[in-house]
C-alpha cells in the first residue's frame, strides 16, 4: 500500500514539474503579460485618431494575430497632451513599453531622458537599418545612435482640381498639370488658372499665415540649396540671408499678385468644395479629399521651381521609452513589432502617409492605391532640420513670426529676414 501511494505521489510530482516547465514557470505578470503563457504584453501609447487610429488599430490587431507570444495593448491620447503625458509617465517610472514620437520631437525626448537607443537591442532582434529609406532613418539617427524606427514620412505636396485645370487647358492626356517645373513656370502655370478660371475661383488655396506658408517658404529655401537654420554644434544661427529672402520675396509676389486669396477664413474647405484650383497641405489630406463626393483631384510633388527637388516634411516614428525594468525580452518584442509595423507600411498608408520602407511601396496593395505613387517619390526629398531641442521654439518665436509679417504685407522680406536672425539667436542662448 505504501509503495503504490509513493509510486502514485511520485507520478503527480512529475505531472506538476511536467505543467511547470509547459507554462514557462513562475506567476502571472500584469505589465510583462502572463507567465503561464508566455506571452509578453506590451503597452503602446499613441496619438493617432480618425484614419490613422483606425488604420493602427488594425495593424495592431493583425500583428496580435500573427504573433501568439505578443500582445499590444493600445492607449490612445490627444494629440495636444500627448507629449507631456509621455514625459511625465516616463519621469515617474510609470511610461509604457512603445510610443510614438514625430522625428522633430525626438531630439527633446532625447534630452529629457525619455527614448532610450536601439541598437542593441536592434542587432538582437535582427533589425536591418538597410531596408528602411536612408532619408527617413537618418533624420532618426542622433550622435551616431539610433534612436526610432520611422514608419512614414508626411511631407508638404501640392494637390489640384483636374475639372479646372482642364476647364483652363492646363490639364495633360495623362491628368496631370501641364506645367513647367520652374519659377518661371509656376507664376506663368497660376497666372493661366487666373485668367481662364471664374473670378470666383482661386487660383491657389492656401493660408495667409502661420504652419503651411511655413512650409512652403522652407520648401523653396531648401530647394534653393539653403543650408539649415542653425549650426552643426547646434549653438549659432546660420541662416543663408540671400535665399531666406529670395524664398520670401517669391512667396509674397503669389501673395500681391492676387493667385491666393488673402485672409481666406478656410483654405481647405475652398479646394474642397472646388473654388480653388490648386492647394498645397501635408499628405495628411488625401483622405480627406477622396471622401468628398464629386472632387476630381489629383495629387503630385510640390513643384521644383529653384534649384533642387525638395520638400518640408516630418515623420511618424516607433520609439522604445525608458522604463523601471529594461526588461530584454520585452524590448526585442517591442522593436520586432515597430520593424513589423514598417514591413507593412501598405495599410498605414492608407491615411496618406508615403510608407517608411521601400519594400511596403513595392506591395501590389500599395500600387492599387489611388493618388500615392504620384507623390511617394518625395521620401528621397524630404528636407529635415538638424536634431535641435530648439527647432519647435525657433519656428514659432523668430521664423513664423516674422513671415507672417511678409505675408500680411506689412514688412519686406529682407526686413523680415534680418529681423529674425538675432531673435533666432535668442531662442539658441536660453
Amino acid at each position: 500500500m505504501k509503495k503504490r501511494l509513493g509510486f502514485m505521489l511520485t507520478l503527480v510530482l512529475a505531472f506538476s514539474m511536467l505543467l511547470s516547465a509547459c507554462s514557462g514557470g513562475g506567476s502571472s505578470n500584469s505589465e510583462g503579460g502572463s507567465a503561464d503563457s508566455g506571452k509578453i504584453t506590451l503597452s503602446y501609447w499613441t496619438l493617432f485618431t480618425g484614419g490613422d487610429g483606425e488604420n493602427m488599430d488594425a495593424l495592431i490587431a493583425e500583428f496580435n494575430k500573427t504573433h501568439p507570444n505578443i500582445e499590444i495593448k493600445n492607449t490612445k491620447l490627444e494629440w495636444a497632451e500627448y507629449y507631456t503625458k509621455l514625459i511625465t509617465a516616463v519621469g515617474n517610472g510609470n511610461g509604457p513599453d512603445i510610443g510614438i514620437s514625430h522625428t522633430s520631437r525626438l531630439p527633446d525626448l532625447i534630452e529629457q531622458g525619455v527614448v532610450t537607443e536601439l541598437d542593441s537591442v536592434a542587432d538582437a532582434a535582427g533589425i536591418e537599418w538597410s531596408t528602411y529609406n536612408q532619408n527617413l532613418l537618418n533624420a532618426t539617427v542622433v550622435d551616431g545612435k539610433h534612436y526610432a524606427i520611422p514608419i512614414d514620412t508626411h511631407p508638404f505636396i501640392m494637390y489640384y482640381n483636374k475639372k479646372l485645370l482642364q476647364d483652363a487647358g492646363l490639364l495633360g492626356e495623362d491628368g496631370k498639370p501641364v506645367l513647367e517645373q520652374s519659377a518661371e513656370g509656376f507664376v506663368t502655370f497660376l497666372s493661366t488658372l487666373k485668367e481662364k478660371l471664374p473670378a470666383n475661383i482661386t487660383p491657389f488655396a492656401f493660408e495667409s499665415k502661420d504652419h503651411d506658408p511655413f512650409r512652403l517658404w522652407w520648401s523653396l529655401y531648401t530647394q534653393l540649396g539653403g543650408n539649415d537654420i542653425i549650426s552643426d554644434d547646434l549653438s549659432k544661427v546660420q541662416l543663408d540671408e540671400a535665399k531666406a529672402t529670395q524664398a520670401a520675396q517669391y512667396m509674397q509676389d503669389l501673395y500681391s499678385n492676387g493667385f491666393i486669396k488673402k485672409n481666406d477664413p478656410d483654405f481647405y474647405k475652398t479646394f474642397q468644395s472646388g473654388a480653388g484650383a490648386i492647394m498645397m497641405t501635408g499628405v495628411w489630406a488625401t483622405g480627406t479629399w477622396e471622401s468628398t463626393n464629386g472632387l476630381e483631384f489629383g495629387a503630385m510633388p510640390i513643384p521644383k521651381i529653384f534649384d533642387q527637388e525638395a520638400a518640408w516634411g516630418d515623420s511618424h516614428t516607433i520609439i522604445l521609452p525608458v522604463t523601471k525594468d529594461e526588461d530584454a525580452a520585452k524590448r526585442e518584442a517591442a522593436i520586432t513589432f515597430a520593424d513589423w509595423i514598417a514591413d507593412n507600411g501598405q495599410i498605414w498608408a492608407k491615411a496618406g502617409h508615403i510608407p517608411s520602407k521601400p519594400s511596403a511601396i513595392e506591395k501590389q496593395e500599395f500600387k492599387d492605391m489611388d493618388y500615392r505613387s504620384d507623390y511617394v517619390s518625395v521620401a528621397d526629398t524630404v528636407k529635415f532640420s538638424k536634431p535641435s531641442t530648439k527647432n519647435w521654439q525657433i519656428r514659432d518665436l523668430a521664423v513664423m513670426k516674422y513671415l507672417n509679417e511678409v505675408w500680411a504685407g506689412k514688412m519686406q522680406p529682407a526686413d523680415a529676414v534680418a529681423n529674425m536672425q538675432p531673435e533666432i539667436q535668442k531662442v539658441l542662448d536660453q
